[in-house]
Order: structure tokens, then sequence, then C-alpha cells
């Protein structure tokens, strides 16, 4: 791929996104884009975000922030100045792309809006990520990830049902914000590129996240029903043979036996006989039960629990004794036995399995870079591979104002001014 003209290398981006707009202007980044990172004076919040690399907090240790700005050259600017707003003026008109997540009105009232910049540049596509869009009661509203995930209901519909409501593990409201950030940012980008229109995208978490309610929303619609937590049960109204996590000897796997799309159940149970732990299961009412444990069953079970709950005993001592050979086995004998069987099983992958995984290994997917400071990274790699226009990483995070000359002496600030800018503290 070394050397492949990527998709966007002809592409410049002002990446004023802060924390929630950083995986959008990634996106971009890692497509070839000259993205420059515009952070405030004291460097991005996400700097002090955990973890840190070896556990030592820091701006530059941010592991976070050090996987999310790749490929971006980085440059300090206080937009609370006139010398720094005159400096963001200056970089707009070579710039195809501006992405900003500040509170609605506030660029605008340091004359930094998408009006202002468009007499700029008019064909500029400026993407505005916010909680709650630009419009409506709530636009005025901060909104950090756990509100956006909050407002959305996604909280409400995480976890077990005698749980309070949960919190999704990392940021899933800035990731989702972004990644329909960066899609819409695309779609302007190529309306202009044929009709020679810029426009202005506009994104709100709380919509962006609506997706991950799946069928919340219409089972309220539709049946004025409102869904509740159920954790790994789903719908079902009590526990399934088969379906959900089970403990292996080593951590977990994920068992969706007798659902399309794999072997039926006599065949797990025909490897458990194999193995001679299938235990008094061959018999009846076992066999038979277990026989009958498919999509016609499952659906038999959401519609009328009551014409299944004769059958909970027997079903319950099936569950022991899976939960039993499952037991016995590490989550990779569990996989790949169980794949060579056709039936589904996963496992419930750790950070560590999947730093390990064979099959990320295999395609090459982690992409190592150097730091000056923490010598060589190891960071999550494409998510798509273009076989024409690569996705790569070309740099590593930049340190706090790292390019600040570099990128000001391009629009044709000379040394003096940089410096008399720097004195001011309009830049760093």
């Amino acid at each position: 791929m070394t050397g492949s003209a990527s998709a966007l290398d002809d592409v410049r981006v002002l990446d004023l996104g802060g924390e929630m707009g950083a995986y959008c202007a990634k996106l971009l980044a890692d497509l070839g884009a000259d993205v420059i990172k515009i952070e405030p004076p004291g460097g991005d919040a996400a700097r002090c975000v955990a973890p840190f690399y070896h556990d030592e907090p820091g701006p530059e240790q941010s592991l976070y922030f050090l996987n999310l700005n790749t490929s971006k050259r980085g440059i300090v600017v206080d937009l609370e100045t006139e010398g720094g707003r005159a400096a963001l003026r200056r970089l707009v008109p070579s710039a195809d792309i501006v992405v900003e997540s500040f509170p609605p009105g506030y660029l605008d009232r340091l004359g930094l809006g998408y009006e202002s910049l468009r007499a700029l540049r008019e064909d500029v596509v400026f993407t505005s990520i916010t909680g709650f869009g630009q419009t409506g009661p709530n636009a005025s509203l901060l909104a950090p990830d756990i509100v956006g995930v909050a407002m959305a209901g996604i909280m409400w519909l995480a976890g077990d049902q005698q749980d309070p409501p949960n919190l999704p593990y990392g940021y899933q409201g800035y990731l989702s914000a972004s990644i329909q950030a960066a899609a819409g940012t695309m779609l302007a980008l190529y309306h202009r590129d044929v009709t020679g229109e810029g426009q202005r995208v506009e994104v709100s978490m709380q919509e962006a996240l609506l997706m991950a309610q799946e069928t919340a929303m219409q089972t309220y619609d539709l049946n004025k029903a409102v869904r509740n937590r159920t954790g790994t049960r789903g719908a079902l109204p009590f526990p399934v043979p088969g379906m959900g996590p089970y403990p292996a000897n080593d951590g977990w796997i994920w068992a969706y036996v007798g659902t399309p799309g794999g072997a039926p159940w006599p065949e797990l149970l025909q490897w458990m006989e194999d193995e001679g732990q299938a235990e008094n299961l061959g018999e009846e009412p076992y066999r038979s039960t277990v026989a009958g444990l498919n999509l016609r069953f499952l659906s038999v079970l959401v519609l009328n629990p009551e014409e299944a709950k004769p059958k909970l005993p027997i079903l319950q001592h099936v569950d022991e004794v899976l939960e039993r050979f499952f037991a016995g086995k590490t989550k990779w004998e569990l996989y790949e036995q169980g794949q060579g069987r056709r039936l589904l099983i996963g496992i419930v992958s750790t950070p560590e399995d999947l730093a390990k995984n064979p099959q990320l290994n295999a395609r090459h997917w982690f992409q190592e870079i150097e730091h000056p400071g923490l010598g060589a990274l190891r960071l999550p790699g494409p998510p798509y591979r273009l076989s024409e226009t690569p996705w790569r990483i070309d740099r590593r995070a930049p340190s706090p104002g790292e390019h600040t000359d570099e990128v000001l002496s391009e629009t044709g600030y000379s040394r003096a001014e940089i410096a008399s800018l720097r004195a001011a503290g309009a830049i760093a």
C-alpha cells in the first residue's frame, strides 16, 4: 500500500471538533486528508482521558488521544483572541472542510460561523457536531457522552432487568456522532465536487445514537409497550439452554444454538455424547426436549411463555449439564471445535484476546507507528480497506502545537508575525 494515492490526499480539513468530533476527523485523516487539529491553549481536554501509556498520566501519554488523532498535524490557537481568530481566517481559504463541535452560536459570536467562513471560501463543507443539533429546545444544553447515551435511550436498554440504567463502555455517543458526521461530510464533499456547492452538515449526538435502540421505538409506537433492560436473555422470558454467555475454563463464550444459520441442538448433544459428557441428556425427556430447541420453540416462548413453563425444570437441568461441559474446555477449544460442527459459538473477547487474535494478525490489522517519547505504538487498524486508495496511518498524533509554525508559514505568516502572535498568547 505504501506510496499509493489515498482517497482524500487532495483535501484539507480544519479540525475544531474537540473530543466529540475527533473520530470524524481521524476517519478523514487516515484516508489521506491533510487534517489540521486546532487545539485551545493548554491542549485538547482529551489529552487527560485515561487509559495512559504505562498508567502514567500526561498530555503525551493518553492512549485514547493517541488513537483518535493519528495522521493529523496539530496547532494551538486561542480563538478568544483577535490574533487567533485572524489565524483561523487565514487558514480557511485553503480548507475544503471544517469540523467543529462548539455549542450552537459560539462560533457565530466570534465571527467564525458558517456564513462568515463561507465568505472566505464559498464551497467550504462546514460540519457541526453537537449534543442535540443546532435548533430545538435542547440545542443550547451541554452534552458530554453520558448525556447523549442517556437522552438517546441507550442507557435504559443496557444491562440486566434488575439493574439501574447502565452506561455502555467507552464513549459510544461521541463515536456514533463522529461516524455519522464523517459519512455526511463525505456526501457533502462529493456534492461539492459535482456541483461546486458547499454546505453545512449538522449532526446531533442524540439522533446519531437512536439507531442503537433497534426496535424499541417501533415497539412503543405499534404496541404501546416500553422495551426494558433484558440483559443476556434478550426477548426471552427465561433462560434457554445454548443461548447466551457461558463460562469456559479460561474466560467466556457466547452461544446461539438453535437459531437459523448454524447446526441444531442435536449436533451439540452429539458432541457432548462423543466426549462422554452428556450425562443423562440422551435419555427422555431430555433428548426430545433438546431436539425441539429451535426457532419455532423460541417464537412460542416469546409470544406465549405460559405454554413453555411446564418445561422449565427440564430446561434448567439441560442448561446445568451444558454449563459443566463448556466449563471443561478453553474458550478457543469451544470456538474452534464448535465451528467445526457448525455450532454458533463465539469467544467473548477481552482486549488481550483481540491483541492476540489470529484472524486480525493474519490480516495485519494492527498498525505500528513510532512515537519519539513512547517508542513503537500498536494502534487499531482500518475500519475498511480500499484496494486503490488505501487507508493508512501516516503519522502519530501531534504534540500540543507541534505544527503551529509549519502550518501558519504555509498561509503566508512570516517568522516575525508568528513570534508576535505567540508573544501575544494567540498561538502556542
